[in-house]
């Protein structure tokens, strides 16, 4: 949990948008109740009660920098990660 709850951290400063990992952010979804699919180079993050869907893809080793502002804003919207300070 401790390291969700760091990347979770890293990712709502949003002062580091190209250096996030992508296998971190794809766990950091799956940890907060997400589905994921995977059609070619494209990781498609679903979860009930929300209706948008996060389409996530590699940059190298990281994920793009476009996408992780799109899940900052999901999670903010969705008040999503609550669970991690606890």
């Amino acid at each position: 949990m401790q390291k969700f709850k760091k990347i979770l951290d890293r990712i709502l400063k949003g002062r580091s948008d190209a250096n996030i990992s992508f296998s971190d952010i794809c766990n950091l979804l799956i940890s907060l109740g997400f589905d994921m699919g995977i059609s070619g180079s494209h990781h498609i993050f679903r979860k009930d009660f929300i209706e948008e869907k996060i389409n996530l893809q590699k940059d190298g080793k990281n994920a793009k920098p476009y996408q992780v502002q799109q899940v900052r804003k999901l999670i903010l919207k969705y008040k999503l990660g609550e669970e991690f300070n606890e």
